[in-house]
């Protein structure tokens, strides 16, 4: 329904792209790394076995674990936010059909927020 795994790739090159480019995002620029290739590939091999296909990331890094993996990271409301606004934004720019943008979206809010790891203040 994205296109397969150049339409999922267009998608996370979408989402990083912007997140790379907007001001507004910088909260979660600020986690990754300089060079984004490597953030691009793992969450384009994630998403690929998320979303029904080839399990790309389990077979380079076994389970997933996200939240464990994310723990480095300090992530609360703001972090988590503003990577929903940013995939909401590339689900837009790939022309997403709305009800498969809503699915998305509804499973992508549960994870992100399940990923904070600091307590707001």
């Amino acid at each position: 329904m994205l296109g397969g795994e150049p339409g999922l790739r267009a998608l996370v090159d979408r989402f990083y792209d912007r997140m790379d480019a907007d001001p507004a995002y910088a909260g979660i620029r600020a986690l990754h790394p300089p060079d984004l290739a490597g953030s691009r590939d793992k969450l384009f091999w994630f998403l690929s076995g998320w979303t029904g296909g080839p399990d790309h990331f389990v077979q380079r890094f076994g389970h997933p674990r996200l939240r464990a993996r994310h723990l480095p990271f300090s992530i609360g409301v703001a972090e988590r936010d503003q990577w929903l606004a940013c995939m909401r934004q590339a689900l837009d720019a790939a022309a997403v059909a709305p009800d498969l943008r809503q699915r998305l979206m509804g499973a992508f809010s549960q994870t992100a927020d399940w990923m904070r790891n600091r307590a707001e203040a």
